[in-house]
């Protein structure tokens, strides 16, 4: 026993130094030169966006930080802002490299208008130059102005950690979130009419991880380590891809709704406008937290299983002996599954008696997490119960047959929306104390069941073809639609 614990204290002290090695090696020690800015997820999409007809003058006056937000702080008042205050540079860098509009200076225009006035005075003071040449060509005016901003920064929406010491060796971890909220707007500057309005939001995310082992190893000897880092995303970087698909939302939005055209019309089934397509279709199915609040599983199923079954009744000294199943499945779609269910297996005690039962019983489960590609949940239900007599050419049901009640838990995962694994463990109470030909005590006969099996679900929610199909054809009726004018 104190060898075992040796062994797992040393592997509690071994685990975290291994873990420690993975930031040690990425330690700020030694200078670093610089170096072009790193790019997110989204410029990806952004800059493989389909050719635009004819790219678009548009101007950015002010890209403000509307949240007024400062950097939380556990010590006390923190004056720094936990958004850039450079969020008009970060949108003219996006719609310049989307490829469809011309970026105008409007934020600096008072330096650009100054700039212009000195270089007309200096030529005025030349002698010689005409009055042609002293001219200066006219600044190139926009179709439209992109308006906006960080409209929302919720700090520590979601935290939480976990932790581990043993004999005075341990490991901790915590993390948080926060979360971005940028919203985008395009104003035709011909008549001041809103085009489209888009808004995309992105989860910023913080670590620490730390390791720690305190102890005496021998007298008067004490051992002291701890190894630990922190990560955190960098908020620039956060507000950065936030825009990024913001600038996408739009020209994408804006294609299938006609406000804007396309250098090639068959580029409007592009692989960068199906994805957002069904990126914005899955959203509207999505929780806070990104996860999917869709049905996960089709509407029937058919399960086989396999397990034991433990016999409890008047006999002592019993036996798990192996049992199979079949089960139809019905699902609604939402929390609920009922199944009508048959299963086979033995009954036994080391001397005394083995029968083979039959069970077909009605049941329904209720998961807790019923969108989740894992789900835990409860089962209920009511059937009946019999012995099988086997002759040597029929199977005898003719038995006495008993009513039950069946309560149980389980868990199922799912592969896919096809296949599932389920684990569950079964308690079949029989209303009668005779199925092992023994009536003693104040107790009905009951057995627990075991088993493990595969769920096969094979109604089709939506063919996944004629999905793509309407996702088109949904597209191509947009843009047949009279676009809102922008004159």
């Amino acid at each position: 026993m104190f060898k075992r614990l040796r062994y797992l204290y040393s592997l509690i002290i071994i685990l975290p130094f291994i873990n420690g090695c993975v930031p040690y090696f990425n330690q700020p020690l030694s200078e670093q030169r610089a170096e072009l800015g790193a790019e997110t997820p989204a410029r990806k999409s952004l800059v493989n966006l389909p050719e635009p007809k004819e790219k678009m003058v548009a101007a950015v006056y002010k890209f403000r930080d509307q949240t007024g937000q400062y950097k939380p702080s556990a010590t006390g008042a923190n004056w720094s802002t936990a958004v850039t205050q450079g969020t008009t540079s970060i949108l003219l860098k996006a719609i310049e490299e989307s490829g469809w509009f011309i970026p105008i200076e409007r934020e600096g225009l008072s330096n650009l208008l100054n700039e212009r006035k000195i270089i007309r005075s200096s030529r005025a003071n030349y002698a010689g130059q005409s009055e042609k040449s002293q001219l200066l060509p006219p600044l190139l005016f926009a179709g439209l102005v992109l308006e906006g901003g960080v409209i929302s920064y919720d700090a520590n929406v979601l935290t939480g950690g976990a932790g581990l010491k043993y004999f005075g060796a341990g490991a901790s971890g915590q993390y948080r979130q926060d979360r971005v909220t940028v919203y985008l707007r395009a104003i035709s500057t011909s008549n001041g009419r809103i085009l489209k309005t888009v808004y995309t939001s992105k989860m910023i995310l913080s670590q620490k991880l730390d390791a720690s082992v305190f102890r005496y190893v021998k007298f008067k000897r004490l051992l002291e380590a701890e190894v630990g880092f922190t990560y955190n995303e960098p908020s620039e970087m956060a507000v950065k891809e936030a825009i990024e698909k913001a600038v996408e939302s739009l020209i994408i939005e804006g294609v299938i709704e006609g406000l804007w055209d396309l250098k090639n019309p068959e580029d409007v089934n592009s692989d960068v406008v199906t994805a957002y397509v069904e990126s914005k279709e899955d959203n509207q199915g999505s929780d806070f937290f990104d996860q999917l609040i869709t049905p996960r599983r089709r509407n029937f199923g058919l399960g086989f299983n396999a397990g034991s079954w433990l016999y409890m009744g008047d006999y002592s000294h019993t036996e798990m002996e192996a049992a199979g199943g079949v089960s139809l499945l019905y699902d609604t779609q939402s929390a609920l599954q009922f199944g009508l269910n048959f299963s086979r297996g033995d009954l036994a005690t080391t001397e005394s008696f083995q029968r083979t039962y039959n069970s077909l019983d009605v049941t329904a489960k209720y998961r807790l997490l019923p969108y989740k590609d894992w789900t835990p949940y409860i089962e209920g239900g009511l059937g009946v119960f019999s012995q099988q007599e086997k002759s040597a050419y029929t199977i005898d049901l003719s038995n006495s047959i008993y009513t039950q009640a069946l309560y149980g838990a389980g868990v199922e995962f799912l592969f896919n929306d096809r296949l599932g694994l389920n684990l569950s463990i079964i308690n079949h109470y029989i209303f009668n104390d005779k199925i092992d030909g023994l009536k003693q005590g104040n107790y009905n006969d009951y057995f627990w069941e075991g088993k493990i099996g595969l769920n096969f679900y094979f109604d089709k929610i939506w063919d996944t073809s004629k999905k793509k199909k309407n996702r088109k054809e949904k597209i191509r009726k947009k843009q047949k639609e009279k676009p809102i004018s922008t004159e």
